[in-house]
C-alpha cells in the first residue's frame, strides 16, 4: 500500500493554526469508525496496544513486532494518519531505528520515542526515570536516519515535567528540536505557566498528552503551537465496559433480542464496508 498520501495530511496539520483531538483507537474497526466520524487523526498508544494484544498493563511487556502489526492493521483498514506512541524504541538508539524501519514500513503517519527509562530496573519498579538528555539525543538521531520516507514525521516525547521539573523539560526539548525531530510531545504538564516556558522556547509544533482543566481550551493550545492534544483513551474503555455488561447480560440470561446497546446491521455494515465487498463479489466471483 502506498502511505506517503497521508503522512503528508498529518505534516499539514502540524504546519496548520488548529488544534486537534486525535480519534484514540486500537483496531481496524475502530480506525473506520473514527475515519467515518471525522476525525483527522488516530493516535494508537503503547498502553491501548498492550490492553489489546496481550490483555496486559502498560508495563512494556509487548515486543515492537506485537505493536507493529496490530498498527498495520489499523492502517491498512483506512486512510486515517495515525500517530503512534512507541515508547522507548524498544531499547537503545539501534533498537530505535529498528523501531522506524517497522512502523514505517506498518504505514503510520508519525511516531514518538520518549525518553523515559524502560523497562523498569529491579529494585526501582516504582519510579519513573529518565535516561540522560545525551541518550535521547542519540535516540532521536537513530530515529531520523533510520526514516526511508521523508514524510514520516518522528516526535521527540519527555514526561519530564513529571520528574526532573520545568527547565528539564524546556532543556530536553531544546536538545531534541536541536537533534532535528519534526515536533515535541510533552506528557504530564497541567498549569497554562508551564505551557507558556515551553512554547516561547521551543520552535516545533507541540503535542501534549495528559494535561488538565487548565489546559482545556483548544483555541489557547492553538496559540500556543500545540497542533495535536490528546484526551485519553476512552473508547477502549467503553469497548471493554460493552462486552463486559453484554457478556454478563448473557450469563444472567437476558435474551440476545433484548440486549440494549448493540450495534444496528446498517452499522455494522458500515464500517465492515459490506457495500465494497459485495461490489468486488459481483465484480470478481461471477461470470463475465
Amino acid at each position: 500500500m502506498e502511505w506517503s498520501e497521508r503522512r503528508q495530511r498529518f505534516r499539514t496539520l502540524l504546519a496548520g493554526s488548529r488544534c486537534l483531538h486525535p480519534g484514540s483507537v486500537f483496531d481496524p474497526i475502530s480506525a473506520r469508525i473514527a475515519e467515518h466520524l471525522g476525525f483527522e487523526i488516530g493516535m494508537f498508544a503503547g498502553s491501548i496496544a498492550s490492553f489489546t494484544v496481550l490483555g496486559n498493563p502498560d508495563l512494556i511487556l509487548l515486543t515492537l513486532s506485537e505493536f507493529a502489526e496490530q498498527a498495520y492493521r489499523i492502517c491498512r483498514a483506512g486512510k486515517l494518519p495515525l500517530l503512534v506512541d512507541a515508547d522507548h524504541g524498544y531499547g537503545n538508539a539501534l533498537n530505535v531505528m529498528r523501531t522506524v524501519e517497522e512502523l514505517e514500513t506498518a504505514g503510520i503517519a508519525a511516531l514518538s520515542i520518549e525518553d523515559t527509562a524502560l523497562p523498569a530496573n529491579f529494585s526501582a519498579a516504582e519510579e519513573m526515570r529518565l535516561i540522560s538528555i545525551e541518550e535521547g539525543v542519540g535516540k532521536m538521531r537513530a530515529a531520523l536516519a533510520a526514516r526511508q520516507d521523508p514524510g514520516l514525521v518522528i516526535v521527540g516525547r519527555t514526561q519530564a515535567i513529571s520528574v526532573t521539573g520545568l527547565d528539564d523539560t524546556i532543556a530536553r526539548g531544546k536538545a531534541y528540536a536541536a537533534a532535528g525531530v519534526d515536533a515535541l510531545f510533552f506528557v504530564g504538564l497541567k498549569k497554562r505557566a508551564e505551557l507558556d516556558a515551553i512554547a516561547a522556547a521551543v520552535d516545533r509544533p507541540i503535542i501534549l498528552g495528559g494535561g488538565s482543566a487548565e489546559l482545556d481550551d483548544r483555541d489557547y493550545l492553538a496559540a500556543r503551537g500545540v497542533r495535536v492534544a490528546l484526551q485519553g483513551h476512552q473508547p477502549f474503555m467503553a469497548a471493554v465496559r460493552a462486552v463486559h455488561d453484554t457478556l454478563k447480560a448473557l450469563r444472567d440470561g437476558v435474551k440476545p433480542k433484548d440486549l440494549p446497546g448493540v450495534a444496528s446491521a446498517e452499522l455494522m455494515k458500515t464500517v465492515t464496508r459490506d457495500a465494497e465487498h459485495r461490489r468486488w463479489m459481483k465484480e470478481f466471483l461471477t461470470r463475465g
